[in-house]
């Protein structure tokens, strides 16, 4: 199969076991998007060895047409580095993903959350490997919390999932408290796990309304306090992809 008979391939085989009736675009474009939106609806099954291997060689090939970025080339002071751009393009030994407490990926087809962008571009063995952590558990996840979990198409090793506060009416202590155990949790896991480099998306900004300012001050406080504390010898990444947590995130650290 070449590329596009593979995207084909995938399309028709996650058309048929959702029992949709949809009938696949002929344009590229609309291809992706479809099958991206199908990725992202697909709940936690089974699923044929064919389909995950088809589907792991399209991803590869995906992936092998852009640019990745490599943690060990970026310019660190104090163990702390500050990267601008899309997170699933990111090697590195783990990458964190802001999660909800479901912790089984976004479902709504093609949004822009980073949820949905890792599980859709990991593959949905990523959904599966959180599900069962999830039956395992047997409750929802806790805000401040994390998990790990293998990356499968990404460019780094492992996802570490952690679910951060959702504001409503204002900052509180308790939702401070909260964003900051995120900080902690991950890093503190990393180290378990014996990871060399770790990239924080911007937890709980966006769609959970932590202000990106507070929010800010918060990762970077934290992480220089784990450090000190600790001694640890990690590297960490501060992946922005907004103008605005670019020049937040600089200016903190000068």
């Amino acid at each position: 199969m070449n590329h596009e008979e593979k995207l084909d391939y995938l399309i028709n085989y996650l058309l048929t076991e959702g029992g949709y009736r949809d009938e696949t675009p002929s344009a590229l474009p609309e291809k992706k998007r479809l099958l991206r939106a199908l990725f992202n609806v697909r709940p936690p099954k089974p699923i044929s060895a064919e389909f995950l291997r088809i589907q792991d060689e399209y991803l590869s090939e995906v992936l092998s047409k852009k640019q990745i970025a490599d943690a060990k080339t970026f310019s660190y002071r104090d163990g702390i580095a500050v990267w601008r751009g899309d997170i699933t393009l990111l090697k590195a030994d783990g990458i964190v993903n802001a999660a909800n407490s479901r912790l089984l990926g976004c479902f709504a087809p093609c949004h822009s959350c980073i949820d949905n962008a890792i599980h859709t571009y990991a593959g949905v063995q990523l959904r599966l490997e959180c599900d069962e952590i999830m039956k395992a558990q047997n409750f929802p996840e806790p805000t401040g919390q994390a998990k790990i979990t293998g990356a499968y198409n990404l460019p780094s090793k492992y996802v570490l999932h952690t679910v951060g506060p959702i504001v409503f009416d204002g900052v509180t202590d308790k939702k401070r408290s909260e964003l900051k155990s995120c900080y902690e949790s991950c890093l503190a896991l990393a180290d378990e796990k014996g990871l060399k480099s770790l990239a924080f998306c911007c937890i709980s900004t966006g769609e959970f309304r932590f202000p990106n300012d507070e929010a800010a001050k918060i990762a970077v406080d934290t992480v220089r306090s784990y450090l000190r504390r600790t001694g640890s010898k990690i590297k960490v990444i501060f992946n922005v992809f907004k103008e605005i947590d670019n020049e937040l995130y600089l200016k903190l650290l000068r």
